[in-house]
């Protein structure tokens, strides 16, 4: 098989994909190719009108016949109402199936986006996956809507029109044909290298679009360190890539619109000296070359619309088959769904039985580590950094699954844990905090959207955090901005802690939760965590050794092992030790 070949087999499975993942477009499918095939029947019944008035009317043999000229142009305008109403159904029920089916198409991809395990968001940029749930699927739907349309009516039309032309005249038909036979070939060819041209199109639109979400987003670091000239640099390189690339594929494009216009002045040449030589052989009536000739233009049309539509075809094809191609990786953090296993009621313990961890094409972060964590303890992570604590976390929320080993809750396997039972019962509050844009009340109904508002009230003042709020702008109803930036760091963590107090988990998981928290907060905050972590199983990711203190158990981690465990106050005991190692600097630092 011929590489051309490959690549045309390659577009037609992404039409017959894309097509299969959106069952809402044959949704009326055959009224409204109904609706088009009379639309298109009653263009070419105009020229039949004209050769009528013209043979039958104006040319009648006794002298013009005006009656049958005023007939004439009342079936033309009757069929012209027609055709219009019909257009308009047909193009009416286009867009509306469309836009519900790429709806569900941006839908699925999103959701399957989301689905994708951390370490696929994180090997690709986030502005170019959210290129292909934005951007590419936008470049579908108008294709769909109106580069659909016209193919649909354009196909049609040509094949009314050439049977038409030919119960007029084999011989001119012949002719139109022959003039556009080598500008189908030579469009063909263009078309192949133009599937390659608008995929790389695409490739740099998102390029582009996760360019100028990394400039957006980091807006304050570009500021703080005087690097808007090097930001302003690579934002307009992706905007250069881009553009080039835009402007390869018009120029491709070009050339195959050039060719149908030279087509079509040929067959209109063509047509006009071989008419007149039949007509004056007799052989074709003024009325049938006049006619003749507004079908060619009829058949002229559609060949040279066509030829751009199939450009913006080209470009469709290339956003979906990146859509396809996101929503062919599959998910290698998968829910079990329907064929998984719901967590036993009450506190859970968590064991890790000879978990190993590599992310991909990097040394282990995690080696042959196993524990048993007792329900309702509070047990505090610890180690240098770099050491694996927040994959541990990771490990243990799944949000990442070991390259080896297994991780038990509760004596059921994590892998085997429906998603559903898995995200009610375990709860993480990552180190970051990240916040919606929203209020302080919305964000944490997040985690429990039936909270009252009296509910609410009760369980910041359960954490002690009344005062804080009271000194909120507008108390809970205060405006956090995007991504909380209208808080300070410190206050974000503490939305984010109370998030997860309502959302009343059995197994806590706390990433470092209080590094960003400063001291007279912490202290506060430590207090409450106390009395929020009791009956319940807490694991807290800690980079400051205050967490440790408090916690029934430590366990420290070194270069991804598992080295020491034990009481705070066991464990300090040896100062030649990790944790004593560590426990010694850290209280250097607070000094």
């Amino acid at each position: 098989m011929t590489a051309q070949s490959v690549r045309q087999e390659s577009t037609w499975r992404t039409m017959r994909r894309g097509l299969a993942l959106s069952p809402e477009l044959r949704t009326g499918l055959a009224g409204t190719i109904g609706l088009a095939l009379v639309s298109m029947v009653g263009r070419a019944a105009v020229p039949v009108a004209v050769q009528q008035g013209i043979d039958r009317g104006l040319r009648a043999a006794g002298g013009p016949d005006l009656g049958v000229v005023g007939a004439v142009v009342a079936v033309s305008a009757a069929v012209l109402a027609v055709t219009t109403l019909c257009g308009y159904l047909m193009m009416r029920r286009l867009f509306t199936v469309s836009e519900t089916a790429l709806a569900g198409v941006r839908t699925r991809a999103f959701r399957h986006v989301h689905d994708l395990s951390m370490l696929h968001q994180q090997g690709e940029r986030r502005g170019s996956l959210v290129s292909r749930v934005t951007s590419d699927v936008d470049q579908i739907t108008q294709f769909l809507q109106w580069g659909g349309v016209i193919l649909l009516i354009s196909g049609g039309q040509v094949v009314v029109t050439a049977t038409v032309m030919a119960v007029y005249s084999w011989q001119l038909t012949l002719v139109v044909l022959a003039a556009f036979i080598p500008a189908f070939v030579v469009i063909r060819a263009f078309q192949k290298r133009l599937a390659g041209a608008y995929a790389t199109v695409r490739q740099r639109m998102g390029a582009l679009l996760a360019a100028i979400a990394e400039s957006v987003v980091g807006a304050p670091v570009i500021r703080a360190y005087g690097v808007s000239a090097r930001t302003a640099k690579r934002l307009d390189e992706a905007i250069e890539g881009q553009r080039r690339a835009q402007q390869r594929a018009l120029r491709t494009s070009v050339i195959g619109f050039s060719t149908g216009e030279i087509a079509a002045g040929l067959a209109l040449a063509a047509v006009v000296v071989l008419g007149v030589r039949l007509g004056i052989d007799g052989s074709l009536t003024i009325g049938k070359l006049t006619a003749f000739l507004f079908l060619v233009t009829l058949f002229i049309q559609p060949v040279q619309i066509a030829t751009e539509v199939l450009n913006e075809a080209q470009n469709a094809i290339a956003g979906w088959r990146r859509v396809l191609d996101v929503l062919d990786v599959a998910p290698d953090v998968a829910d079990p769904a329907e064929n998984g296993r719901d967590l036993p009621p009450g506190p859970l313990d968590v064991a890790f039985v000879d978990v190993c961890f590599a992310y991909p094409g990097g040394p282990q972060v995690l080696s042959d580590v196993t524990v048993d964590i007792p329900a309702k303890t509070r047990v505090a992570v610890v180690g240098e950094t770099g050491s694996g604590k927040t994959t541990f976390a990771k490990l243990l929320t799944r949000l990442m699954d070991p390259t080896s080993g297994q991780v038990l809750l509760s004596g059921v396997p994590l892998d085997e844990v429906r998603f559903a039972s898995l995200r009610s019962r375990v709860v993480m509050v990552p180190q970051d905090g990240f916040l919606f844009n929203a209020t302080v009340a919305e964000n944490v109904r997040f985690a429990r959207p039936s909270l009252t508002d009296e509910q609410l009230t009760l369980a910041f003042a359960e954490l002690g955090l009344t005062d804080w709020v009271a000194g909120l702008p507008a108390g809970l109803a205060t405006e956090v901005g995007e991504r909380g930036e209208a808080l300070s760091v410190g206050e974000r963590q503490l939305v984010a802690l109370a998030r997860a107090y309502v959302a009343d988990p059995d197994l806590l998981v706390l990433d470092e939760a209080t590094s960003a928290v400063d001291p007279a907060t912490e202290v506060r905050l430590q207090r409450t965590l106390d009395a929020v972590t009791r009956g319940r199983t807490t694991v807290a990711i800690a980079h400051r050794l205050s967490t440790a203190q408090s916690a029934d158990e430590v366990i420290v981690v070194d270069r991804g092992r598992v080295v020491q465990r034990g009481p705070h106050d066991e464990l300090v005991g040896d100062p030649s030790s990790v944790y004593g190692k560590l426990f010694a600097s850290w209280l250097e630092q607070t000094r």
